[in-house]
């Protein structure tokens, strides 16, 4: 991405922004709560419209209208609320809206079964896809998600905020599938505000203020500490850099 301007109004989101992802990495994206975080990936989802810059993918220019074609190219976004539907069971879950079809019904049987096998392949433990999703812990709720986005083959993975919500032990959890998702080659956009995830399994984290990009790290040569420093004074370590 590429120069991105957003505004809402009055406001001005994003100015200048630039973006980048490789395949296989896992990306930190913070700052605080005003800073563009969410509406810089919103943007990348087709969910938002840019006013201006460039979104390229694999090298090629891009102008996503809707989520259903930034999916087409391989970018999944999974919100915080999940976006599941609760009286509905695991597999339905994770082809909702794309059951396979057998004739004129859904083929049950293939349904479940391809469901198991993306649980299986992201080494997620939930008891049954028989199981309705709204007797599920959030952390299972989760997994539940990041299966249905699987299920996509996604190049990309973004996650808002993901472990907001989660006890200790489906942190852990939710850590180990990005890791195994990392194993796939499949790039992974973490928005959080909770740094030790993000050099738990992150490989480099990006900082937003005030909508303008201020900063980025390796997180193998960086500490949060650092990191922590660039989200409150961002702008002003940036034109210290400068001079």
């Amino acid at each position: 991405m590429r120069r991105i301007n957003k505004t809402f109004g009055a406001v001005q989101a994003l100015i200048d922004v630039d973006f980048k992802l490789q395949p296989g990495e896992i990306l930190g994206l913070v700052g605080d709560n005003s800073a563009g975080k969410s509406t810089l990936m919103k943007i990348l989802t087709g969910a938002y419209q840019r006013d201006s810059g460039d979104v390229l993918v694999a090298g090629k220019g891009t102008d996503f209208r809707s989520p259903h074609e930034s999916r087409e190219v391989g970018i999944e976004m999974i919100y915080q609320d999940f976006a599941l539907c609760g009286n509905m069971d695991v597999g339905q879950n994770i082809f909702l809206g794309r059951w396979p079809r057998r004739g004129l019904f859904v083929d049950r049987k293939k349904m479940y079964s391809d469901a198991g096998e993306v649980l299986q392949r992201l080494k997620v433990d939930v008891n049954s896809v028989y199981q309705k999703v709204e007797s599920l812990s959030g952390g299972r709720q989760q997994s539940v998600a990041i299966a249905r986005a699987i299920s996509f083959e996604p190049k990309v993975i973004i996650l808002d905020e993901p472990t907001a919500n989660l006890s200790v032990m489906a942190t852990e959890r939710l850590l180990e599938t990005m890791l195994e998702l990392k194993k796939h080659n499949v790039a992974q956009v973490i928005i959080s505000h909770r740094l030790q995830d993000i050099f738990a399994v992150g490989d480099r984290v990006m900082v937003l203020k005030r909508g303008r990009h201020v900063g980025e790290r390796d997180v193998s040569q960086s500490t949060q500490e650092e990191v922590l420093r660039l989200i409150v004074q961002g702008d002003a370590e940036e034109k210290t850099q400068a001079k």
